[in-house]
């Protein structure tokens, strides 16, 4: 368990942040952010205001990196590059998570080490990883300004022959999750620009499944995965776009079987796969994955016995 828990004596009444700034060396922000995540526990219960007054008994909880042995791909003095597997979290999500990267960028390079991008849980990929807060804040930088270039690979539903672009505004659906279980859609009002280039690979007639290159040329939540869907080629075992309600709500509840799993997704997993990045850091960097994507193909559920849905 990467959270543990540690008892700590509180003299005199003190303003919580004040006490952590002085007792763990944070800053005022640091401190802040360090109680507004519940990690300051008082009769085993999180407290998550700065401000309060606390004295007595008390608790932090901290973040002890456990690594299962997972080396980076490429690594220097500033930066890791880690083959992320599908079904590990990047961050963890709650302090009941009992594994994820953090676990083994922290245990690689110290306790200032970070991942600089989200990748989700069930992509699987390359994961590009700060080793020193000054790298952090360049790397994060770089991606908001769109200065470092990533591709992927995606199993996709159906044929695809000819290489083209999807360009069209995405919505966070921050309202009414419960109604569709898409945590973002396009929306031409409201949404915000995004565009992927894709170019097909090749097809398997058997499986009437393509490959696909992606290049992301913004980086909205899920837009590779809402871009696939919205032109009617979902990534196969996207348990989110191109499944029904009722099998989307049994994946997101932890209900799903495996067999249903298969059926109504197409695949056990998301096929998604970060395969390249390059980018500016002293010297140019181009690093691609190292795993064979193409071999996930076995992982496809037959298409005469998928319910996979394009619409």
């Amino acid at each position: 368990m990467p959270f543990v828990k540690e008892p700590f004596s509180v003299p005199a009444p003190i303003k919580a942040f004040v006490y952590v700034m002085r007792t763990l060396g944070y800053t005022q922000g640091e401190a802040q952010r360090h109680i507004s995540k519940g990690r300051i526990l008082i009769h085993g219960e999180s407290m998550r205001y700065p401000g309060r007054i606390i004295d007595g008994e008390i608790e932090m909880v901290f973040f002890r990196p456990k690594s299962r042995g997972v080396k980076p791909l490429f690594s220097n003095k500033d930066f890791m590059v880690f083959e992320k597997s599908s079904g590990i979290l990047v961050h963890p999500k709650t302090m009941a998570t009992s594994y994820c990267m953090l676990d083994e960028i922290r245990s690689e390079a110290g306790d200032d080490a970070n991942a600089t991008h989200r990748i989700d849980m069930e992509t699987s990929g390359l994961l590009l990883a700060s080793k020193h807060k000054k790298a952090e804040a360049y790397l994060k930088t770089s991606f908001e300004n769109k200065q470092i270039q990533k591709s992927y690979l995606a199993w996709v539903d159906g044929k695809l022959t000819e290489p083209f672009s999807v360009s069209v505004p995405i919505l966070a659906n921050k309202e009414g999750f419960d109604v569709t279980k898409q945590k973002v859609f396009v929306d031409e009002e409201k949404g915000r620009a995004s565009h992927t280039d894709f170019i097909p690979l090749e097809y398997d007639d058997q499986l009437d499944t393509t490959l696909v290159a992606c290049y992301p040329l913004t980086g909205r939540t899920h837009q590779i995965r809402i871009h696939l869907f919205h032109v009617k080629h979902p990534i196969l075992g996207d348990p989110i776009y191109g499944a029904t309600y009722e099998a989307t709500s049994d994946y997101l509840d932890s209900l799903q079987t495996q067999e249903n799993r298969l059926v109504e997704h197409g695949a056990p997993r998301l096929l998604l796969h970060a395969q390249t990045l390059r980018f500016h850091y002293g010297s140019e960097f181009y690093i691609q994955s190292k795993i064979d994507f193409r071999l996930l193909k076995k992982l496809i559920y037959p298409k005469e016995k998928r319910r996979f849905n394009r619409n």
